[in-house]
């Protein structure tokens, strides 16, 4: 787990990947208190199999903080022991709120930074805290992220297609009003490796199950994946000067079918037309 030196960087620049994933991971798992006048902190609260993880958080932060272990009981086991991380230093706690990380309960209203940041470390930080990486109950692959914020499940989403060009509808579940964004078998597999590339800051046990998803290879018979093929201008275009789904099917080696539906579509407006993009 190689992190670079926090001292060649400004605290928090979310351009340094290393950051990027420690503020995606604090979103998820963090929790920003404030008191009264200077006082307050942030903690982060996680299974003390993970300290490591709570150790780089120290190094990246040019702050006093410090780490400490709790035994307790809960409704999963009778003893847990946790590490918590907890950092005071106002000047630190005033930064994280500004970019995004808000006092008090959060998961609503968390978003994806305004600055520039690095993206796919940014959600990897989500997954390890809210996400979850491994094989599917019939061994297939699959990573997942599941989210109360419309703005985190966008994230996601649009990163899911430019890396995959899987496309996913984003519709709260109807039990409990979350996002579960699921990826699975060769999809699941491209996306977790551009996730999860070597020597990246992360979790070190949900590394290696990523890694180990790499070995998986469709059984023989199963039928082939199916991704979306996006419409694009260009395409549109054509379809409309040919307005024949048949014709333009031939032209563009989509279905009759397809061709028809986003003809419809172009001309109910239900979608731009390319020159209203």
């Amino acid at each position: 787990m190689a992190t670079r030196e926090p001292k060649a960087h400004r605290f928090m620049d979310l351009a340094v990947p290393e950051y990027a994933y420690m503020f995606g991971f604090l979103q998820a798992d963090g929790h920003l208190r404030q008191g009264t006048g200077r006082k307050g902190q942030l903690n982060v609260e996680i299974s003390v199999r993970d300290i490591d993880l709570l150790r780089e958080f120290q190094k990246l932060t040019p702050y006093y903080s410090s780490i400490r272990a709790r035994t307790r009981s809960t409704n999963f086991a009778e003893t847990h022991t946790s590490a918590i991380w907890t950092l005071c230093s106002l000047e630190a706690r005033t930064t994280l709120n500004k970019l995004g990380l808000p006092y008090g309960r959060k998961s609503k209203t968390i978003a994806s930074p305004t600055v520039v940041f690095s993206r796919r470390d940014y959600l990897r930080g989500l997954i390890d805290a809210d996400g979850s990486v491994g094989f599917t109950g019939k061994g297939a692959p699959f990573i997942s992220l599941v989210t109360a914020s419309s703005a985190i499940a966008s994230c996601m989403s649009d990163f899911g297609r430019d890396v995959t060009g899987a496309e996913r509808n984003l519709k709260r579940n109807a039990r409990d009003g979350l996002y579960n964004l699921l990826y699975r078998m060769e999809v699941a597999q491209r996306l977790v490796a551009e996730l999860y590339y070597p020597g990246c800051l992360s979790l070190e046990r949900k590394h290696a199950v990523a890694d180990s998803l790499s070995d998986w290879v469709r059984p023989p018979g199963m039928r082939a994946a199916y991704i979306r093929r996006r419409w694009t201008e260009t395409e549109d275009r054509i379809l409309l000067e040919l307005n024949c789904p048949r014709a333009a099917a031939e032209a563009l080696g989509r279905t009759t079918r397809s061709c028809d539906l986003r003809l419809w579509r172009l001309r109910t407006g239900q979608v731009p037309t390319p020159g209203d993009r």
